[in-house]
């Protein structure tokens, strides 16, 4: 039985966002998602595709040369070979990242794996399918993303940093606003006055290519 994954596109860019932004990173974006929030700016990825062997996948990613690469979709996590496909990432020596929702389940990953886990605002419109289980779950070795529609999620987001005490729990705690509904100024500003444990995080995607797919 060969590991097959429906892939929405593989390429070489710059990380945009999280702790490794600004390295040349290998993407593999999984086709299909089961959450509709109202902000996805990657929507284009929610069917279609096309279905692609695992040592495919790794070959293609293989040309590149990359030091690290990014799992993400769509949800990856939708599909049970992402987890093959993120344990073989790591033996062939990448530094390996995975975008998750928060909406499903976390601890079948590969512990080599640095899981970026989307707590999901009630701005976003899907605030109901976060896994607060997977909280548990989380190492130094991972990272939370808050996305920031308004000042109630930050409010939302600063109480669930102080319920779980997220940043003892995690290497990053990201707080990015939600771009064309908050302004990353103001978010900054938030941040400061609170003195909060988080970084701010900007799309760095956005700024140097104006979201263009494939970048």
């Amino acid at each position: 039985m060969h590991h097959t994954l429906r892939i929405t596109e593989i390429f070489f860019s710059l990380q945009g966002e999280t702790r490794t932004s600004g390295l040349p990173t290998v993407f593999v974006r999984l086709t299909g998602c089961p959450l509709r929030c109202q902000y996805c700016d990657t929507a284009y990825a929610f069917s279609g595709g096309e279905i692609m062997p695992l040592d495919v996948i790794l070959q293609q990613v293989a040309s590149y040369n990359p030091r690290y690469v990014c799992v993400t979709g769509g949800e990856p996590l939708a599909q049970p070979n992402c987890l093959p496909l993120l344990r073989q990432l790591c033996d062939a020596g990448y530094e390996v990242s995975l975008e998750t929702s928060g909406a499903l389940d976390i601890s079948n990953t590969d512990e080599r794996v640095s899981r970026v886990v989307d707590l999901k605002t009630p701005g976003s419109a899907e605030s109901g399918r976060n896994l607060y289980d997977n909280i548990g779950h989380l190492t130094a070795n991972d990272q939370i993303k808050f996305v920031i529609c308004s000042r109630e999620d930050y409010d939302w987001a600063v109480s669930k940093l102080i319920e779980y005490r997220l940043d003892a729990r995690v290497a990053e705690v990201l707080f990015s606003p939600s771009q064309g509904q908050l302004d990353a100024r103001l978010l900054a500003e938030w941040i400061v006055a609170d003195n909060l444990p988080v970084r701010l995080q900007l799309q760095l995607h956005k700024i140097l290519w104006n979201d263009a797919p494939g970048h």
